[in-house]
């Protein structure tokens, strides 16, 4: 089963740089405070709808999951190519960011009424994100 062959340091390497990256991208001093103004929501007083628990380590279980597909994606191209290094690793995070998670909820957030703003700035640390584990899965793979 191919997901044994994966290279698993390489995924926990992309894992924690796509949490840290994604952390960066919703800071306070970053993208959160326009992000939750486009969403029509005070940045200083948030909706509490769940618990930091939940929130973190739901969106933890989400990145890690994103960054084992990833690594497959690469591992199957690898098995038809051969190695794809760390540009090629890059450049497959970039196809699978823009590719999957920015396409796919692009009509999610304009039919959701959250507009094009909301969008761009969450799908923005997700291609980011994506792009820098892809990196780091093909350097160290």
């Amino acid at each position: 089963m191919f997901l044994l062959e994966l290279n698993w340091l390489g995924v926990l390497a992309g894992f924690v740089v796509y949490f840290i990256s994604g952390a960066l991208w919703f800071g306070p001093k970053t993208f959160y405070p326009a992000w939750m103004r486009a969403k029509g929501l005070d940045p200083e007083n948030p909706p509490g709808l769940h618990g930091p628990a939940l929130l973190f380590g739901l969106t933890a279980v989400g990145a890690l999951v994103q960054v084992i597909a990833l690594a497959s994606v690469l591992w199957f191209v690898a098995e038809v190519q051969g190695p794809v290094g760390p540009l090629g690793g890059a450049l497959a995070g970039l196809l699978v960011g823009v590719g999957f998670a920015a396409a796919s909820s692009l009509s999610h957030r304009l039919f959701g009424g959250d507009g094009f703003k909301v969008w761009a700035i969450e799908v923005g640390g997700d291609i980011v994100g994506l792009t820098l584990a892809g990196l780091l899965v093909g350097l160290i793979g």
